[in-house]
Parts: C-alpha cells; sequence; structure tokens
C-alpha cells in the first residue's frame, strides 16, 4: 500500500475522494464529522439526568436506566444481554445510548418513532423495569424533590407520562459523544488517521463495503437489514423487524447501530452472541450468513432471507487489519 499516495488523494475535500464501492439503489451519504448536539432545555436536560440514573423508575426500586446504558460502557453495558426485574435475562444486546437523538427508528427492531416514546418503553416492560405509568407518576409526585424539579422544569401542572418522556429524551439527546480521531481528520487533521487507519477508512469506503450500510455522521443508515442471525427455528431465534410490521420481508432485520464507539461497546449483533471484533470482520469477510432451509421449512414463508448487500469480500489478513484499525478511530 502506498501510503503516500493514499494521504495525497484523502487530504481532498469529501467530494473528490474515490466512488465508493455502494449497491445501486443505495442512497448512501458520505462519512461526515459529528455535529454538535441541538440546543435544549437545560432544566430538562438535567432532569432528565437525574430520572436516568434513578432506579425509582423501576417497580423494585432496584434498576435505573444506567443499569443497562453505563457512561463508563459508552452507555451500553457491557453485558451480551441486558438483566431486567428478579434478574430476568433479556433477549437482546443493550445498544449504546450516546447516538440515539441521530436515530429515528427507536430499539432494535424500530418499534418507537421518537426518543419520547422510547424512553416510557422499558419503564413498562415486564422483564426490564417492570413497572406501570400511573404507579410511577404517584411515587414521583409523592417525592420530596420532584414535584418542585418538574415544575420548575414544564410549570406549575401535575407530573405527567409526557414530561417524564421529554426529560429522559432531552438527556439521551445531549449524549452524543465527543469527536474523535475520524472526525478530526474530516475537519482537516490530515496526521488524525495513522497509516493503517487511512488505509482501513478507503477499504471502509471500498473493498469492504461498509457504506452501504454504516454512513453518514451516525454511521448508520437508521435502516434495517438481515445478516443472516435469525436462528430461525432454533435458540435464540429472534423475528427482528417482523414482529413490529408483520412483514415476511422483515423478519430477521435489525436497525443497522452506529459505529461511533464501537469499540467500546461490545458484545456484539442484536443478541450480543459475538464478543470478539476481529471475529465479526472475518464473518463479513466471508459474506456472513446465507442460511438454508430445511425440508420442513421449504415453502415456509417467513424462512428469513440474508440481506443481498452481504457478499464475500476476499480481505487478506493486512486489510482486515487495517479496518480493524479504523474502528479503533471511531
Amino acid at each position: 500500500m502506498d501510503y503516500a499516495c493514499l494521504r495525497q488523494v484523502y487530504s481532498r475535500p469529501a467530494a473528490q475522494w474515490p466512488e465508493p464501492h455502494v449497491d445501486p439503489g443505495v442512497a448512501w451519504r458520505e462519512l461526515a464529522p459529528l455535529s454538535a448536539p441541538p440546543a435544549q432545555d437545560k432544566r430538562q436536560v438535567d432532569l432528565g439526568k437525574r430520572l436516568f440514573f434513578d432506579p425509582l423508575l423501576s417497580r423494585s426500586g432496584q434498576i435505573a436506566c444506567a443499569s443497562c446504558h453505563e457512561p463508563d460502557l459508552a452507555f451500553a453495558d457491557g453485558r451480551r444481554v441486558s438483566f431486567g426485574h428478579d434478574r430476568q435475562a433479556g433477549t437482546r444486546n443493550a445498544p449504546s445510548a450516546a447516538m440515539a437523538g441521530h436515530f429515528a427508528n427507536l430499539f432494535w427492531d424500530g418499534r418507537a418513532g421518537s426518543l419520547e416514546q422510547q424512553a416510557l418503553m422499558p419503564i413498562v416492560d415486564a422483564a426490564e423495569m417492570a413497572f406501570a405509568i400511573d404507579p410511577l407518576l404517584e411515587r414521583l409526585r409523592a417525592h420530596p424533590d420532584y414535584p418542585r424539579a418538574f415544575a420548575d422544569t414544564f410549570g406549575n401542572v401535575p407530573i405527567d407520562a409526557a414530561q417524564v418522556g421529554k426529560a429522559l429524551a432531552a438527556y439521551q439527546r445531549s449524549l452524543t459523544p465527543r469527536r474523535g480521531a475520524l472526525d478530526r481528520f474530516l475537519l482537516g487533521d490530515g496526521k488524525a488517521l495513522s497509516d493503517t487507519q487511512l488505509h482501513g477508512l478507503h477499504l471502509f469506503r471500498g473493498k469492504a463495503r461498509c457504506l452501504n450500510c454504516h454512513q453518514g455522521e451516525a454511521l448508520s443508515d437508521d435502516s434495517f437489514h438481515n445478516l443472516g442471525l435469525t436462528y430461525y427455528g432454533r435458540r435464540y431465534e429472534d423475528l427482528g423487524r417482523y414482529r413490529v410490521t408483520g412483514r415476511a420481508e422483515d423478519v430477521g432485520a435489525f436497525r443497522t447501530p452506529s459505529l461511533r464507539q464501537v469499540a467500546r461497546t461490545g458484545p456484539w449483533m442484536h443478541n450480543g452472541l459475538f464478543g470478539d471484533l476481529r471475529g465479526i470482520l472475518n464473518m463479513y469477510n466471508a459474506g456472513m450468513f446465507h442460511p438454508l432451509p430445511t425440508a420442513r421449512q421449504k415453502d415456509d414463508p417467513l424462512f428469513p432471507k440474508t440481506s443481498p448487500l452481504l457478499e464475500p469480500l476476499q480481505l487478506d489478513a493486512q486489510e482486515l487489519q487495517a479496518l480493524l484499525d479504523f474502528l479503533q478511530a471511531l
């Protein structure tokens, strides 16, 4: 690899970079530096932060939002799947909340269309915080401090569910991580990426085909894809987006996660079954999984189909290492 030549090419404005390897029909966006979080009411952010870390929002009084989204773990939790009420194990990995404000589709299956809606759903989920809205509001209204805090933030009215959702959403929108090495490079600091990381950037946009799904400043298309990890008819089965839409084409499809801080948010995938980032790159390099139906599944209209965007990449060991080094810069 001629690193000097590569640096010269990528020292140009992004509009003059090499054409990416993107499939026809994919509405891709070029990589972009993180923008500043949107201006918000500081009182709502502060109240939302207090609620986010308060186990009072759970039925048991032992689980907070931060139990699954820990600041020291890039607002993920480092577990394969999160635990909830009475230490129940969930079925999905907790994605980082740090980029939540950049998505229109929330949760792995996109069942919430706004942060305000999403914020209340873990509270009432029987396997998570296992509470209900009315008793939560009663608890907040009877608290020695929260009535004043809500009144100072929203006006002198009784605490309601909309206010709880707004405060939690405001705090989550404030969690956009600091700009990293890739952002500094995109903003003109040509030395922000090492030679191998720059090679990884070139592969990310080119031969590795990552830009098909991981794009823009969020490094996600905010869309849904089947990676062949549905485990259809087996242990760990998860039908993904299908549970929301009821459409056969959505069986096993999950939202593309942001790759921001990806090296800190393992284990990975919707089920947290993969704990090695290099191993995941090896799977992508092989084209991921394309399960075939058994004889009993041959005519099953719900048998999941792996996304056609996934195909063997033929990356060698040096290229895989460069791609891994690039992911460390995100």
